[in-house]
């Protein structure tokens, strides 16, 4: 043990944010739990809690394993990721059935083991960084649209169209994402603007073949029209139910909140350990605990950009970027749905909803970041960027 922290390195202040965050978690999810066990009627609260334990764990492990790797090695992983995560997300959409009761297409089961894999969490992170190794390659080059069409925007559109049938919000906040990281990149605007109307475009057309051939895509398309429909609505209606549970909850809490474990809500809140997690921390916590939440999610994302902005190369800075944003980006609109500010969208709280594959691609990209933050690697990635343009991986493919 006293070996694996000497080999600890990177941003402290990360460290401690993200070790804060888990372990908190513990409370919200051991008292969320509650839900599953007497109302679903499976497992119990102990069971839970040491499943959950048990994720975070692996993901602690997964973060210090990559923070270990040198950061120009993610150039070339990308490139070999990304063939990987296509036919990945194409064999998740292409299963018809469920698991568990959850629309599959967003799933598959790991052979043996048994555990349910989201693919489009690990899509979203290896995109951000093959984004981010474009955007380096091109940084010194005049690009036109027409050339930037198959490198970039193929790939991109291909992951989000793969997506997008039965992940809506996923697809949306990954495509928001891609342009602000080309954004930031100095990918010019004006083309960024028809990469819009064409995503918007796209969008379109997939709604109107959607609502034409109905039994293409059964129910996504309802799904998202009637969330969105309920969220516009003031009125009460039962496709609103889990945000009205969700502002009662938070209202129950007051300033102070009803202490540890205490909340009632999470007995009606379905949903309430993962998605909706955030309205039982303010129940219990009150707005105090709320806005100490907020807060640390701010610290990590004003962290992340002073790791960004310290990095001596421009695929650095481009890389924690890209990984780093779609974190609090993420958290900020679960909060957000859980106050009304946005449409249910279905996207769990980073470090702190229960839940596998998000924790681990979280805790993966943390580690990207920690990697980028550790000054040996921010050595070697420079030295190779001036010295080596054959670096391992990646050169000129």
């Amino acid at each position: 043990m006293a070996g694996i922290f000497k080999n600890i390195s990177g941003d402290k202040a990360i460290w401690a944010v993200v070790a804060l965050l888990a372990l908190f978690s513990f409370l919200p999810v051991y008292s969320a739990s509650s839900n599953l066990v007497y109302v679903v009627g499976s497992g119990t609260s102990i069971g839970y809690l040491v499943k959950h334990a048990f994720l975070l764990l692996l993901g602690f492990g997964i973060i210090y394993g990559v923070h270990r790797i040198p950061t120009h090695f993610f150039k070339g992983l990308s490139l070999i990721a990304m063939p990987v995560v296509l036919l990945l997300l194409a064999y998740t959409l292409a299963q018809g059935d469920v698991i568990d009761g959850a629309n599959a297409s967003r799933w598959i089961r790991i052979p043996v083991v048994g555990i349910t894999f989201q693919t489009s969490s690990l899509a979203s992170v290896v995109l951000m960084i093959y984004v981010a190794r474009y955007l380096t390659k091109i940084k010194d080059n005049t690009v036109t649209f027409k050339e930037s069409i198959l490198p970039l925007w193929t790939p991109v559109f291909l992951v989000i169209m793969l997506i997008l049938p039965a992940n809506f919000s996923t697809a949306g906040i990954m495509f928001s994402m891609v342009l602000l990281l080309c954004f930031l990149g100095g990918y010019p605007i004006r083309y960024l603007l028809g990469i819009i109307g064409a995503g918007v475009l796209s969008l379109t057309m997939f709604i109107l073949t959607a609502k034409a051939v109905p039994d293409l895509f059964p129910n996504r398309v309802d799904t998202w029209m009637n969330r969105i429909e309920s969220y516009s609505n003031p009125e009460d209606t039962e496709g609103n139910y889990q945000i009205e549970k969700a502002k009662i909850a938070i209202a129950t809490g007051g300033i102070m909140g009803n202490g540890a474990g205490k909340s009632v809500m999470k007995n009606f809140l379905p949903q309430s350990s993962s998605d909706f997690i955030y309205a039982i921390i303010v129940e219990e916590y009150g707005l105090i605990g709320g806005f100490t939440l907020m807060f640390f999610y701010l610290l990590l994302l004003f962290r992340i950009v002073v790791v960004a902005n310290s990095h001596p190369t421009i695929f650095g800075k481009l890389l924690v970027l890209g990984v780093g944003l779609p974190i609090v980006f993420q958290a900020l609109i679960n909060m957000a749905v859980a106050v009304e500010l946005f449409p249910v969208t279905g996207q769990t709280l980073p470090l702190i909803s229960s839940g596998g594959t998000s924790s681990w691609m979280t805790c993966l990209a943390i580690g990207i970041i920690l990697s980028a933050s550790n000054k040996k690697s921010q050595t070697e990635s420079e030295e190779i960027d001036e010295n080596n343009p054959l670096e391992v991986l990646s050169g000129q493919l």
